[in-house]
């Protein structure tokens, strides 16, 4: 154990002028963004993680033509969420005033302060969910979402525990409770001038979502009404009536729809939307595109032809066009399309970056970008004319340090089928005469993608003296349907070729990598990857799995979200011979061959891949002589957040590898 204290300290004082693990403290980010109807100012939130917890973002507004900003936090306290009124006279957002924390609006100077009430979250799994605040068209009612108890709440928090649902587990995202605390999310209306609060929905159903119509009439909004809803996700939209309360559905698909939007004339609605009859509750396989139904349920039909993963629709002021994010081969770039489906889709941002998020207004577009040099800042864009930075907020850390270049890497799958693409960042103070060890980083979902955007921890290994590769094996998205859909009943197959064979590439191509001394890394389904390979090959001198799947068959059964396999697979585990297949996948079965140290990575109230999978991989280890060691995160769901834990998993990530980068 000391030697994992030593190593950091003496690598880190070898490469001062380089990333160092506690730079993720002092690193600053754009997050929301939310132009103001009159497209004058901004606000938006800017995240940090120098405080005990998970990380926090705090809210601004900036004037765009002075590019004066100002502060609606009291010195530390979190805010965001940022949603402003029709007239453009308030904002609304989540925050604190005094003791109290909720729902406040405040003018956009930060002046008149208001709080208005309690949002209460749940735990229980809810993906892709939209809007949860939103303003009526003549500003004077704002319509929000909050928790309320449902008929289990009392059983799942009582002495005995009693469980009923198929969803028992939550997602400890939302609060460290051990088992699904059973609320239900409906739908509120709060009259600003006297603070009446009126509940429009009840029963054991989740609405959210919402968006109010531009009539004023009703508010819009997403729920999954299936009969066995905790074991069938499939959200449907629906309208509500503000004056009879009553519910119209507007979508009965096999199908789930996401984050839906009115039209500027209440015409028509825009969201995300798949096709399949088989979405899970997490990650899913098929991408998500953008489409548009009338008002009243008809003409429903696919906007873009884009094939590759969409985002959340965003429409004009003037409702001609619509915005959405795409990923496409490590970006997010930001599209626009005519709304009537006429001419090609063109990119408006990320060219060379991804965008997070975005808002527009007339002619002005505002987005906070992620740059290969930087994390997310601010940018505005007036038409065709070039993009303008607005915001430097790691200014003056980053003057001090250099970000090291990446590079793509293209080569011929194993079975000739695709072109796949890997990232190779370059150590610091690169001299090709000389060898370097190289870490595989491989990214979780498997639906996810890695590309050239900055990524502390490469950057960190970078300043170590070590170059890491990034592969967008098939499952990835970002390169069609098709590839994403490559990884279908083919779990710890050729996607764990594909790692391999860019491995194979990045050596023969960069003679200064030392083959000698490489090392696999990766969290949630790259913590997964990487426990298989090391079962399969003796290639890597130290692998460092996160949050990793061990064992396929226990690990169906004890996540919260039980959809994943059957949709990965096509069937569940107990039918035909899968779970025999599943076994002969999990790297369990396989662990005699394993020789790598490991060292396991997990967080304690992890629900998405329970801690019960670095338990057996552990004991396993242990049972071959393999050198392994287990550390356990307390407080962590799915991943490493808390930005102590952060630093302790690099610097511990780093001692691992020094230790057998001899």
């Amino acid at each position: 154990m000391r030697a994992l204290l030593f190593f950091p300290l003496l690598a880190g004082s070898l490469f001062a002028a380089g990333f160092q693990s506690t730079d993720g403290l002092k690193i600053r980010s754009i997050g929301t963004v939310r132009l103001s109807p009159d497209a004058t100012k901004i606000a938006y939130t800017i995240n940090r993680s120098d405080l005990p917890g998970r990380g926090f973002g705090q809210l601004y507004v900036m004037t765009i033509a002075t590019g004066q900003a100002v502060a609606f936090s009291e010195g530390n306290d979190s805010s965001g969420d940022p949603i402003w009124s029709p007239d453009g006279k308030w904002i609304a957002y989540s925050g604190k005033l005094s003791d109290r924390a909720g729902l406040l609006i405040a003018r956009p100077d930060a002046s008149g302060k208001k709080f208005l009430t309690t949002l209460e979250a749940t735990n229980s799994p809810l993906p892709t969910t939209g809007a949860r605040v939103v303003w009526s068209p003549d500003s004077t009612r704002i319509a929000f979402v909050t928790a309320q108890p449902g008929p289990e709440t009392a059983d799942a928090t009582g002495d005995p525990v009693v469980i009923t649902r198929y969803l028992y587990k939550p997602d400890l995202s939302e609060g460290n409770t051990r088992f699904n605390d059973n609320k239900r999310l409906h739908i509120f209306v709060l009259n600003i001038a006297d603070a009446q609060i009126t509940q429009l929905t009840s029963g054991n159903h989740y609405e959210h979502s919402i968006d109010w119509s531009r009539d004023g009439k009703e508010l819009l909004y997403v729920s999954n009404r299936e009969p066995n809803e905790d074991q069938f996700f499939n959200y449907d939209m629906f309208t509500l009536g503000l004056a009879d309360h009553e519910s119209r559905r507007i979508t009965s698909t096999e199908n789930a729809e996401y984050r839906p939007r009115w039209s500027p004339d209440g015409k028509h609605i825009a969201y995300e939307g798949t096709k399949r009859g088989l979405t899970d509750l997490e990650t899913t396989m098929e991408d998500t595109h953008v489409w548009i139904v009338d008002a009243d349920g008809k003409n429903r039909h696919e906007l873009s032809t884009i094939d590759n993963r969409q985002g959340e629709p965003v429409w004009s002021s003037d409702g001609r066009s619509v915005y959405f994010n795409v990923q496409e081969r490590g970006y997010t770039r930001l599209y626009r399309t005519a709304a009537d489906g006429t001419g090609k889709p063109v990119v408006v941002a990320g060219e060379n970056g991804s965008v997070n998020a975005f808002s527009t207004q007339g002619n002005r577009l505002v987005y906070a970008m992620v740059t290969p040099g930087s994390p997310a800042e601010l940018f505005v864009k007036e038409g065709d004319a070039p993009a303008r930075q607005l915001t430097d907020v790691n200014k003056e850390l980053f003057a001090t340090k250099k970000v090291e270049k990446v590079e793509s890497i293209q080569f011929i799958s194993n079975d000739n089928k695709w072109t796949v693409e890997a990232f190779l960042t370059y150590p610091a103070s690169f001299d090709p005469l000389k060898k370097y060890p190289m870490v595989v980083n491989i990214h979780g979902g498997p639906h996810g993608q890695q590309g050239t955007a900055f990524n502390l921890k490469n950057q960190v290994y970078s300043s170590h003296g070590w170059a890491t590769l990034m592969v967008n094996y098939r499952g990835s998205t970002g390169y069609g349907q098709a590839f994403t859909d490559a990884v279908f009943a083919d779990q710890n197959g050729n996607e764990g070729q594909d790692v391999l064979y860019a491995v194979s590439a990045a050596i023969r191509r960069n003679q200064w990598l030392d083959r000698d001394r490489l090392g696999i890394e990766g969290t949630s389904y790259g913590g997964q990857l990487s426990a298989w390979l090391i079962t399969q090959t003796n290639m890597f001198k130290a692998a460092i799995p996160t949050a990793a799947i061990i064992n396929l068959i226990s690990y169906n059964y004890m996540t919260y979200y039980n959809q994943y396999e059957q949709m990965e697979w096509g069937a569940f585990p107990h039918q035909g011979n899968l779970m025999d297949v599943l076994w002969e996948r999990s790297a369990l079965k396989h662990v005699a061959s394993a020789h790598t140290p490991t060292l396991l990575m997990h967080g304690e109230n992890d629900n998405d891949v329970p801690i019960a999978e670095a338990e057996q991989f552990y004991i396993a280890l242990k049972d071959v002589g393999t050198d392994t060691v287990m550390v356990r995160y307390p407080r962590e769901g799915h991943g490493i957040r808390e930005p102590k834990h952060v630093v302790d998993w690099t610097d511990r990530s780093i001692a691992w590898y020094e230790k057998y980068f001899k």
